[in-house]
């Protein structure tokens, strides 16, 4: 996805009319953000585009098209954390699927749970980040949860893509050993 230049709304426009005119690139930071989460997301991408526009409605006006999608991205990711932490609440069983006969015969574990986990784990991680240096958790949300480039999420960001690199490879060894650790 190039963040289009054609594209290029009022300053100060708002949710509703930036998500018309970019939908399109929504979508595709949509379908990266699932494909990166793997078993166990029941979120289809137009829902967690729709959950994401409600989260960015509620906000103010839009500097521009770069604003916008960064806080596209930042919303994206709290939603699913906050859908994989409705699924591993107790009262929903604590994150362990259904178990049919065979599966409990072979000793399986549930993916839908360890993927749930996972994704709650990075969320938590990428929160402690963000308070040590938001750019980082910024970039991690750009580039994971929104599948974007480094030239889009350096234009989403406002800095150069060599800035982005050298974040994105910081980003990833902090996260890499908060995660080991836990």
């Amino acid at each position: 996805m190039t963040l289009n230049p054609d594209i290029s709304p009022a300053p100060g426009a708002d949710a509703a009319t930036l998500a018309a005119l970019l939908y399109p690139e929504l979508r595709r930071a949509a379908r990266g953000v699932r494909a990166g989460v793997r078993a166990g997301q029941t979120l289809q991408t137009t829902a967690l585009i729709n959950e994401a526009y409600l989260k960015l409605v509620r906000g103010q006006a839009w500097q521009n098209r770069a604003h916008f999608l960064a806080a596209a991205a930042m919303a994206m990711r709290q939603v699913l954390i906050d859908a994989a932490r409705e699924r591993l609440a107790l009262k929903r069983g604590g994150g362990v699927a259904p178990l049919s006969l065979d599966e409990l015969d072979a000793g399986s574990q549930p993916a839908a749970a360890e993927s749930d986990v996972r994704v709650v784990a990075v969320g938590e991680a990428l929160q402690q980040l963000a308070a040590l240096s938001p750019r980082l958790a910024q970039v991690v949300e750009c580039r994971y949860y929104a599948g974007y480039t480094e030239a889009e999420t350096a234009e989403a960001l406002g800095v150069t893509e060599r800035t982005v690199r050298r974040d994105w490879i910081k980003a990833r060894a902090w996260l890499y050993q908060t995660l080991q650790d836990a």
